[in-house]
């Protein structure tokens, strides 16, 4: 069963959401995303933006990727039915 922390460091997510960077297995586990697939777009230059602070160091900023996903979301509303 899927619980609500990240796998790599086992941190709740509510905790996570007060970081102001976040690394891909903190991203994944908000995000339900596989971290493969964070890579993948990083290489493909697609997804989240994020910053490379060192060769193999990469962080996501918290409001970037709240903001991406806020930016994708769908709403119903009354008057378009």
């Amino acid at each position: 069963m899927k619980t609500n922390t990240s796998d790599k460091q086992n941190t709740p997510i509510n905790e996570l959401l007060k970081k102001p960077y976040l690394n891909e297995f903190e991203v994944a586990a908000i995000t339900g995303r596989a971290v493969s697939t964070l890579r993948n777009e990083r290489h493909l230059r697609r997804g989240f933006p994020y910053l490379k602070i060192s060769k193999r160091s990469i962080r996501y900023k918290l409001q970037d990727v709240l903001a991406v996903m806020e930016g994708r979301r769908i709403s119903f509303d009354e008057a378009g039915r």
